[in-house]
């Protein structure tokens, strides 16, 4: 093993903001308030402000930021919302806790977001709303979605955790739809040290209703309008997210430097990603694709780099949602995908030697050949 490049860079950006942290947190401790006080108010306006929208709402994880916002907008039992099967388990995971049944539809081929020319065929009467996910940081087709949603009266909620920062024709991830949810896990491009998530919302009412589920349901202690949860983002987290926020612009315009670095020298060997025009791609993730993925990966790992599939199962032939009856070849172009996208290191601390040591590896392990997507 020559070569030890994680996939995920945190302990480089750490030893960066290390002092500035330590502060914060020790801030936190001397002031003895952990749960739902002021540093949490302050970037819930921050996040909120940065998106361009009025209300922020932090809650316990991105996951959470799905299901509270499904059931403030009264999704439930016997609704169903559309979604894409390519995508972390937690955006339909976040249906069916809320009681409603995911429906999915295939992705396109090249940007792997939701494709929207399908979903309208999957409306039926019990449809509430869509969840479109921004993958890997490069948004979905809003425009097309968000028409298609005023026509049949849906709720678009946007799954943006991983695209906080990600723009379509100037607007950022989590201000176009009812609602956009957010996620703080550590490895995002704006990460916590634990769990943390924010539903951002132009709608005060439903901001409103958001703040009283994530404690119980009450809108004061005690007292109880609704069955609610426990879902309250803590002090820490936020004062930790608090000082990486004003350097989350520089570390999303290196990732862009970094990845056209990788364009560059990876285009002759591999699929490289596709940025759709009018998109602020904010590479959360780099993916590569080939037909040659698995081995590509075992001689990356045998040399030291990090990689990781994304995503290796499609949710619709999951285990967990075998009771929905789809099936192997439902949607072709997630399972593609699915079998043939890698995600290699990409984050601000990354340097251009590492970069060239990758694709060097790279570019020797594989054998050029179009993406089943392209024939």
């Amino acid at each position: 093993m020559n070569l030890v490049i994680a996939l995920f860079g945190l302990q480089r950006q750490h030893r960066n903001l290390q002092k500035e942290i330590n502060e914060a947190v020790q801030d936190v401790l001397a002031a003895g308030e952990y749960v739902l006080g002021p540093r949490v108010q302050m970037l819930e306006k921050q996040v909120a402000g940065y998106c361009g929208v009025e209300h922020g709402v932090g809650v316990a994880s991105g996951s959470d930021a799905l299901f509270l916002s499904l059931v403030a907008y009264g999704v439930g039992g016997g609704d169903e919302v559309i979604t894409t099967p390519y995508t972390f388990f937690a955006t339909a995971g976040a249906i069916s806790r809320a009681g409603a049944t995911p429906v999915f539809v295939d992705i396109d081929r090249r940007t792997y977001n939701i494709n929207p020319e399908q979903i309208a065929e999957k409306i039926s009467a019990r449809t509430k709303a869509v969840i479109p996910v921004h993958i890997f940081g490069q948004m979905a087709d809003m425009d097309a979605i968000l028409e298609l949603s005023r026509r049949n009266g849906l709720v678009v909620i946007e799954d943006a955790c991983q695209a906080i920062g990600s723009e379509k024709n100037g607007r950022k991830a989590g201000s176009l739809g009812h609602a956009g949810c957010f996620s703080f896990f550590p490895t995002k491009n704006l990460g916590c040290v634990g769990d943390g998530g924010m539903v951002v919302t132009r709608d005060e009412k439903i901001a409103a209703k958001i703040r009283s589920l994530r404690s119980h349901g009450g809108k004061q202690k005690f007292f109880y309008d609704t069955v609610g949860c426990n879902s309250r983002l803590d002090e820490i987290q936020a004062a930790v997210l608090l000082v990486k926020l004003k350097y989350l612009d520089d570390w999303l315009n290196q990732r862009a430097v970094l990845a056209k670095r990788y364009n560059h020298l990876l285009g002759e060997a591999v699929a490289i990603p596709y940025v759709a025009p009018g998109n602020r791609h904010t590479f959360h993730l780099y993916t590569i694709r080939t037909a040659q993925r698995d081995r590509l990966k075992n001689q990356l790992e045998k040399h030291g780099v990090s990689c990781g599939l994304y995503y290796p199962l499609p949710l619709h032939l999951q285990q967990a949602y075998k009771s929905l009856g789809y099936g192997k070849g439902d949607f072709p172009e997630a399972e593609k995908a699915s079998g043939e996208l890698l995600g290699i290191p990409l984050y601000p601390e990354l340097t251009i030697t590492e970069i060239e040591q990758i694709t060097s590896l790279v570019r020797s392990h594989t054998t050029f050949q179009p993406p089943s997507y392209s024939k």
